[in-house]
């Protein structure tokens, strides 16, 4: 069995190529996928060359861990039924190359556990629940710990930020404002402010989450932090993070750092969307065929417009 897949040769080379697919083993699913996601963190730095080293990264390299597709092959012994539309936060199935991510291609085959069922209403929307799963990690912890303060300020207006203040508002708490730079992402709030950071005066912030990835902005963002206050970096940095001491010191700044999602999160955040209580609406604003993944990946990273761009493989039997 073959499968068609995005490789990233090297940084800015990309090419869809056909690689084959391992024997369903126990416990496993065949999964023909119908749409994937293109990161603009991890992914971005993948693509550009500026990923800090990571243990299994490397080129060529499958991107992809926002997959949404439908079981085609199961073993008896898997526990679910051909049809199911599932979510897949990527796959290891290929060789000759490496695949920690592994999700943008037309067929993988995954561990029944790891994947997670999804109502047939979501359609391509179904990409957005590990973004989503982010987002509510950045303020759970996994379930692992106590929940910590929900953001008052959120910086960056892009997918991850939208959801984390559309979470926000969902749980009850005060609307965060959101800082965005970028006149083109500055619409689309539901029920909080949108600011330039210039237009913002408040320096006494209870908890602010970056989800911009851009450190030069801690200096910046600790000045708006109340004493006591705490940083949340929920973005992912390319380059090691600095900030200066003396105004940290005097606000007894608490700097937290939210990893990736787990299993927790993302249970969590498929029940809130099926129960509707968060919407994944309006979030994917480009739609590209997978046989055009080149110009789908460049306009993902470059066009300030393209808030999510994903790619659809039913071109690709």
């Amino acid at each position: 069995m073959k499968s068609h897949a995005v490789v990233f040769n090297s940084p800015k080379q990309l090419s869809l190529r056909s690689l084959d697919l391992p024997d369903l083993q126990s416990g496993q699913l065949e999964v023909a996928v119908e749409y994937s996601g293109i990161s603009t963190g991890t992914e971005r730095m993948l693509w550009d060359g500026s990923m800090p080293p990571f243990p299994g990264m490397g080129y060529p390299l499958v991107p992809g861990y926002e997959t949404v597709g439908r079981v085609v092959r199961v073993c008896s012994d898997s526990g679910w039924r051909e049809g199911q539309r599932v979510f897949v936060p990527g796959a290891n199935c290929f060789t000759g190359v490496k695949s920690l991510f592994g999700g943008a291609a037309s067929h993988l085959v995954v561990n029944a556990q790891k994947v997670m069922p999804v109502a047939d209403r979501l359609g391509p929307q179904a990409v957005l629940l590990a973004l989503a799963a982010t987002a509510y990690h950045a303020v759970s912890g996994g379930g692992k710990q106590a929940p910590f303060a929900p953001p008052e300020l959120i910086i960056g207006h892009g997918v991850m930020g939208r959801l984390l203040a559309r979470l926000t508002v969902a749980a009850g708490f005060p609307a965060p404002a959101v800082w965005e730079t970028h006149a083109a992402r500055s619409s689309g709030a539901q029920a909080y402010p949108v600011l330039h950071p210039d237009d913002d005066p408040r320096r006494d912030y209870a908890a602010i989450y970056d989800v911009s990835g851009d450190g030069s902005l801690l200096d910046g963002l600790i000045q708006r932090l109340r004493p006591g206050g705490e940083l949340v970096l929920a973005g992912f940095y390319k380059q090691d993070l600095k900030f200066a001491y003396a105004p940290a010191f005097m606000r007894e700044a608490r700097i937290r750092i939210a990893a990736e999602w787990k299993r927790p999160d993302l249970l969590a955040v498929t029940e809130l969307v099926h129960t509707r209580r968060l919407s994944l609406d309006d979030l994917i604003t480009h739609t590209q065929p997978s046989t055009q993944a080149g110009s789908a990946y460049e306009t993902a990273f470059g066009d300030a417009s393209c808030l999510k761009m994903i790619l659809d493989w039913s071109a690709i039997a």
